[in-house]
């Protein structure tokens, strides 16, 4: 015996179909939701976040944080640790961390049609459009996981051993098509699935490792030995290998390490560096050409900057994304930047706002300070004075922090 691994797209008979499951084989239900309380205890990560990086849609700062990343890394430790058990059903979006070559593991995909989805959602008490509505939704979040963690869709069989269209099916007779298959060929553990769920975890520690050093390669592994792709441009090869060499080979369990090029490896000019997490920035004006220049001198000097055009997208945003800085011009069409410093300190006081404008009085300014503005510049502003302005309000957020914690 071993485990099942079960996959439902929304309104699928998930429920249902688990618990029969669970009562039939007398196995462990492991949801995703245990998952992700052992991770936000392993590894001291904050649940919010975690969940935003699974089932929101990814940070719009996420390429200079690297925080999707990092927590698909602690999951993958976590599922490895629940694989070493036996007798266990995972259910939900976190069985796609379970490897292929976890063979002990029989993944099942149950599927339908959207207007079956929906008539089931509608016998639950929804109405249609709100049932059309949630299952779009949670099709989309399904599809963003799986694009960002395997580049696969949701209705790709290599996903599944066993995976099928729901149809008429009730779930008695999933589960028995599930255990049929369960039992024939049996699935179970060997010294080689041992050994896969092993090369498993070492995998994702490397990876986390290397995620916290800013470093994004794929990391294979095979009977503790690691290998390490490059896709990416680089200009110094050698120097590039010496450096992920050193951070994988002091991962407990590596006995070896290759860094080899990946497909989409080309020579170019790398620039290496210590990697620390940069300052979220959230550029806010209207003047598009402005703004985009600016985001991109940011990002050239390790600034996490993202360009908005108005007030209605800054909020847009601030409702699903925190920035650490925002920096605010006062003057745009329809929604003001006073009202944007003053809903966004209602909102996530925490974000520290810089008002930079060309238009603004001496009145504009005391009125902004007062409302809770960092600071309050002119434009046009020197690049290395609006970083300097920049670096205190990190620092003060970070300072003020670690004070609350």
């Amino acid at each position: 015996m071993s485990a099942i691994a079960l996959f439902n797209s929304a309104f699928t008979l998930e429920e249902e179909i688990r618990t029969q499951l669970a009562e039939a084989t007398g196995f462990e239900v492991i949801e995703d939701e245990d998952l992700i309380n052992e991770a936000v205890s392993q590894f001291s990560l904050d649940r919010d976040k975690v969940e935003r990086c699974l089932y929101g849609p990814s940070s719009v700062f996420n390429r200079f944080t690297l925080e999707r990343e990092s927590v698909a890394a602690c999951l993958k430790l976590v599922m490895a640790q629940y694989l070493s058990g036996d007798r266990r059903i995972f259910s939900g979006l976190l069985t796609h961390l379970i490897p292929s070559s976890a063979a002990q593991v029989l993944k099942v995909g149950v599927i339908d049609e959207k207007s079956s989805r929906i008539h089931r959602a509608v016998e639950e008490g929804l109405s249609e459009k709100n049932a059309e509505k949630l299952i779009k939704k949670k099709d989309a979040m399904v599809g963003d996981w799986l694009s960002f963690l395997l580049k696969k869709t949701t209705n790709d069989p290599g996903l599944y051993d066993i995976f099928f269209p729901l149809g008429n099916k009730g779930a008695p007779e999933v589960v028995q098509l599930i255990l049929e298959n369960y039992r024939r060929p049996p699935v179970l553990i060997t010294e080689q699935t041992k050994q896969a769920v092993t090369d498993m975890a070492l995998a994702a520690a490397v990876e986390k490792s290397l995620l916290d050093r800013g470093y994004t390669n794929e990391v294979q592994c095979s009977e503790d030995n690691i290998t390490l792709l490059v896709n990416k441009s680089v200009h110094n090869f050698s120097r590039l290998a010496e450096s992920l060499t050193a951070i994988a080979g002091n991962v407990p369990g590596v006995r070896g390490v290759k860094v080899a090029a990946g497909k989409d490896y080309r020579v170019s000019v790398y620039r290496d560096q210590e990697f620390s997490l940069p300052p979220k920035v959230l550029l806010v004006d209207d003047e598009q050409e402005f703004v985009r220049t600016l985001s991109d001198r940011l990002n050239t000097r390790s600034y996490g900057s993202f360009p908005v055009f108005d007030g209605e997208q800054a909020m847009d945003l601030l409702s699903r994304d925190t920035p650490d800085v925002m920096v605010l011009d006062l003057k745009m069409p329809g929604m003001q930047g006073g009202e944007v410093l003053k809903k966004t300190k209602e909102a996530k006081p925490e974000v520290e706002v810089i008002i930079l404008t060309g238009h603004g009085t001496e009145e504009d300014k005391q009125q902004c300070l007062e409302q809770g503005a960092y600071a309050y510049l002119q434009k046009p502003v020197d690049i290395s004075q609006l970083m300097a302005i920049i670096d205190e309000a990190y620092r003060k957020k970070a300072q003020a922090k670690v004070a609350s914690d």
